[in-house]
């Protein structure tokens, strides 16, 4: 192979040497003829170092990928065993001879020569002179110590386990307060679900008894050209009672709606007798809410150090929301005003 650098690529010299010409702690000679020695190429593709290294049972080289922040040593070696099986023995140590820990990072390895030995067969690694590329890892080491340095001098964990304390004693003393007004709330939705039940029920029998007239009418006392303008009367008449319901509620007539509606003002008449403070339940219930939005962001595993987003209140389940008819409306005003503008 050629040893002629290039301006995009980075080199390294691995130089194979016999067990008796290198021992542990034995001068490691310099590559002198590149021809002679076998060596094997290192090079950046895209940022990332790629390394050839020879099998012994393929007798051919195999190229490496690493990665010098993410990957360690262990890795490297574990890529190499899973390439070749007969791969028995296997470690990196350096030119004197002392092994290098697997939990080192790759780019704390490229700093310096090191010795790669596979099944007692040693290859010296030649490290070349500092590039461009690993003084940018050098650069994103400091800064990941510096990082580090500044969490330990503002005491970060320290604060957000007190932090966390702090809320975890805030929404304990609101769950306390909240407990009595939410046992009383439990008993009204309990009453008031009974109650809209049977004013449901009771509806769905008076349009039974109202069916059942109109038909004794139509088709026993009188004949439909009697009753049809009866009908017709009693068909717009309920038009007429659904439009009351609007003009009085601000609410289109549709059954759910009315249904909750009619819920909360049976909790509401039974929280006045009972002297049932809505509003401080309302409160507790908010605050309540917003503690347990902070714990889960500050137990977060992978962000606990985001800033706390814009709380904004649930909707409040004793409160009605506009109707559809009402957003409409709005709309349609809205439209309007703008139409006059232009």
């Amino acid at each position: 192979m050629s040893g002629e650098l290039t301006t995009n690529h980075i080199y390294l010299t691995v130089i194979s040497l016999s067990p008796h010409l290198c021992s542990t702690h034995c001068e490691v000679p310099e590559c002198e003829d590149e021809e002679d020695s076998g060596c094997l190429v290192m090079e950046y593709k895209r940022g990332l170092p790629q390394v050839r290294v020879p099998l012994p049972t393929a007798d051919q080289e195999c190229l490496f990928t690493l990665r010098p922040v993410s990957n360690t040593v262990g890795d490297f070696l574990d890529m190499i065993k899973k390439e070749d099986q007969a791969i028995g023995c296997i470690s990196v140590s350096t030119k004197e001879g002392v092994r290098i820990a697997s939990s080192n990072a790759i780019e704390d390895l490229i700093l310096e020569d090191f010795k790669l030995s596979i099944n007692n067969k040693d290859f010296i690694v030649k490290i070349p002179e500092r590039s461009e590329k690993i003084e940018d890892l050098e650069r994103l080491s400091d800064i990941k110590m510096l990082v580090n340095q500044l969490y330990a001098a503002l005491n970060v964990n320290e604060h957000v386990v007190k932090k966390e304390r702090v809320l975890a004693e805030s929404l304990a003393k609101l769950q306390v307060e909240l407990e009595p007004l939410e046992r009383q709330k439990m008993e009204l939705d309990a009453r008031a679900s009974r109650k809209t039940n049977v004013m449901t029920w009771m509806g769905l029998g008076l349009m039974s008894v109202q069916f059942g007239i109109l038909a004794r009418l139509t088709w026993w006392e009188y004949s439909w050209d009697i009753m049809e303008p009866v009908t017709y009367f009693v068909t717009y008449g309920t038009a007429m009672a659904g439009y009351a319901y609007y003009v009085l509620t601000k609410q289109e007539y549709v059954l759910p709606d009315v249904r909750d509606r009619q819920h909360l003002i049976d909790v509401h008449r039974r929280a006045n007798k009972i002297g049932l403070n809505l509003d401080e339940y309302n409160r507790l219930k908010t605050k309540v809410t917003q503690v347990e939005m902070d714990l889960r962001r500050l137990r977060d595993p992978l962000n606990p150090f985001i800033p706390p987003p814009t709380y904004t209140s649930p909707v409040d389940p004793l409160s009605t929301s506009l109707s559809k008819l009402q957003r409409t409306k709005d709309g349609i005003l809205a439209f309007i005003n703008n139409f006059r503008k232009k």
